[in-house]
């Protein structure tokens, strides 16, 4: 079973986590959060991320940033290695409880599993107000006194 490293700005990795925990309460000993701290250095989150993703149980990993270029994925960018761990960056909820539900899978295959569910979890909702709808012919002659 693949892992998931979570690295983000704070407080952003652990409430990801919570909610992940939430959905899949027996993801906890696969799923990891690293805060990236605003004060911190990136050599010494560096350091602290390199010690987590060891004491990880998993053979494989997939790790998770939040922007491209911030110091969380450039820290990232050395952690992985490319074949026992992947980076992709974007990290959203959608994204992550696709992760979680196909972490089983391989590791190419989870990428994959992950990019789609960030990509699907993005959607523009249609604003269905009172006011923003057609208003009904008054000629109508079917009357709809009830709810559809």
């Amino acid at each position: 079973m693949n892992g998931i490293f979570l690295i983000a700005h704070a407080p952003l990795a652990s409430a990801l986590r919570q909610c992940v925990l939430h959905v899949f309460p027996d993801s906890a000993g696969d799923v990891v959060a690293l805060d990236v701290q605003p004060n911190m250095p990136p050599n010494e989150t560096l350091a602290q991320a390199r010690v987590m993703l060891a004491q990880s149980r998993s053979p494989s990993t997939l790790v998770l940033t939040d922007v491209f270029g911030a110091t969380p994925c450039n820290v990232a960018q050395k952690l992985v290695d490319g074949v026992r761990s992947k980076l992709i960056t974007g990290v959203n909820l959608p994204m992550l409880l696709r992760t979680v539900s196909y972490r089983h899978e391989s590791l190419d295959a989870l990428v994959s599993r992950a990019m789609v569910g960030g990509t699907q979890g993005v959607i523009q909702v249609a604003v269905t107000a009172p006011q923003n709808q057609a208003k009904r012919n008054v000629n109508d002659q079917e009357q709809r006194h009830h709810q559809q």
